[in-house]
């Protein structure tokens, strides 16, 4: 199982992974599910991936071939971003169609799913959800922000907090706290978690960037916090009568 959050705010977008690929008891397998282009001075471009890790890693080879050999179309060369969530889409469905036609399935699940945000330099800075089936959306206006994965755990606290106008480190925080959440009670996410926040017009690739290993101390403190904070809001308010 997997957990990516991406948030859209007036300042950037800020992105949190996960980087489990399975958890058994005897085996736990890590990849990063935050994939960066970046072409300093013009466009920045990162995509999240939840979904069948053979399927993702080909969708991704694929957009790096292309952008290197210079295809008739790549990241390079994409006017915006709503292209580059087509065209993100239309490899998705491919390699997903090529997997599911050599033979009986028995069970295999090739679908995957994408989130795609960052900015291209003549365009305002964006961000979409792909589908499995090649479509995309963009998240609401009042809640922009958009999960894939495991997304029940972690959702309430971004339904609270993330609007457009909230500043960039109170986002990160929020992120951290949806992770943590879905960390506590899902065995199949798990770390390393990854965190970047892209500020809007920079394309210098210097981008604020965390990565947080297992055991790691500042998530442990970050747990703890948020659970004392809980129970003494929870303690501060007004009993029923008096609401």
């Amino acid at each position: 199982m997997t957990y990516c959050i991406a948030a859209k705010i007036n300042d950037g977008i800020v992105f949190c992974s996960d980087s489990r690929t399975n958890g058994s008891i005897d085996q736990v397998g890590h990849y990063s599910k935050l994939h960066q282009f970046s072409l300093p001075d013009d466009r920045e471009i990162f995509i999240l991936s939840a979904g069948n890790l053979g399927i993702t890693q080909s969708v991704i080879q694929k957009i790096r071939a292309d952008l290197s050999n210079l295809s008739e179309f790549n990241l390079g060369n994409a006017n915006s971003l709503s292209e580059v969530a087509d065209y993100l889409g239309q490899i998705s469905v491919q390699i997903q169609n090529k997997y599911l036609e050599t033979g009986p399935t028995n069970g295999f699940d090739a679908s995957v799913t994408f989130i795609l945000g960052g900015q291209i330099k003549s365009e305002e800075h964006d961000l979409y959800l792909v589908y499995p089936e090649g479509n995309h959306i963009c998240p609401p206006a009042d809640k922009p922000f958009l999960q894939i994965g495991e997304t029940k755990y972690g959702r309430p606290v971004l339904e609270r907090i993330i609007r457009a106008e909230t500043v960039s480190s109170t986002v990160m925080l929020c992120l951290l706290v949806s992770m943590e959440n879905t960390l506590n009670n899902n065995l199949s996410v798990g770390p390393p978690i990854e965190l970047l926040y892209f500020e809007k017009n920079n394309f210098t690739t210097n981008h604020l960037y965390f990565s947080f290993e297992d055991g790691n101390q500042t998530l442990k403190k970050l747990s703890i916090l948020w659970d004392k904070k809980i129970r003494e809001a929870i303690a501060s308010l007004p009993w029923l009568t008096e609401l």
